[in-house]
């Protein structure tokens, strides 16, 4: 990548790590460690920055170390953009898995008539974070690190839910990084997809987004997620800037 293709990929990296942030993290030599706990995998790994960075041998035997100390295992996230720790993993045996897509849509010509159903609120309420409990299998470690990271969110961000017949159909949140939004935990309980639900929270955050001066919006799926791929592409996401996977030890 090149130019402005680059930039703008980077510029969607860094904030889409800034609207999932870890509570603790590491910088060393040009890598992020994030440590929040639960089984995030994108607040529990290695991430590389822009820019320099330290070579991958020695960085990847004081990685383990880390983790080991945290009583974790070392996992490395590798985008498309800074590749330079894959082949180094490959060869000491770690595996891939998870590869996700980063989509981008521009926001000129959105439509800006608001949907009053959909609530937009500076944090998530319990009935919000019960319903992101649910996607996650009533979890409770998993709860405890969704709320920490919420707590731990520093830009202007808003979380929408849709309300019908007294309770909540569909949540998503967003968070505004300088020109772009961050659209991210969109969801819907399993009986209620493909009524348009989610389209509906996500639109209503791109129009918020919009009014409050964001040119482009950015998210991260799962690649082999045909649902999800349809609704973001339905919804104008058709650029995809890069991909990224995860390197694990324990992955075939």
């Amino acid at each position: 990548m090149e130019g402005r293709v680059e930039q703008l990929a980077w510029m969607a990296e860094e904030a889409c790590m800034n609207a999932w942030p870890a509570p603790r993290q590491v910088l060393a030599g040009g890598w992020l460690l994030r440590a929040a706990g639960g089984p995030t995998r994108r607040t529990n790994s290695v991430n590389p920055l822009r820019g320099a960075r330290d070579e991958p041998g020695r960085t990847i035997a004081s990685c383990e170390a880390i983790y080991a100390g945290l009583g974790r295992p070392a996992i490395f996230r590798i985008p498309a953009l800074a590749p330079d720790m894959d082949a180094p993993l490959a060869r000491l045996g770690y595996g891939a898995d998870g590869e996700s897509r980063t989509l981008f849509r521009d926001l000129a010509g959105l439509p800006a008539q608001a949907d009053p159903a959909v609530e937009l609120r500076p944090a998530p309420g319990a009935a919000w974070l019960a319903a992101r409990a649910e996607r996650d299998g009533g979890e409770p470690q998993a709860a405890r690190a969704f709320l920490g990271m919420t707590e731990a969110l520093v830009l202007p961000r808003a979380f929408a839910a849709l309300r019908h017949e007294g309770g909540i159909v569909a949540i998503a949140y967003a968070v505004l990084d300088r020109s772009l939004v961050v659209i991210e935990s969109v969801a819907t309980p399993e009986p209620l997809r493909g009524r348009g639900h989610a389209r509906r929270v996500v639109g209503a955050l791109m129009r918020w987004a919009h009014g409050q001066g964001a040119a482009g919006a950015c998210l991260q799926v799962v690649a082999e997620n045909p649902a999800a791929n349809a609704l973001y592409a339905a919804l104008g996401f058709s650029t995809e800037l890069y991909r990224y996977h995860y390197r694990q030890r324990d992955i075939p």
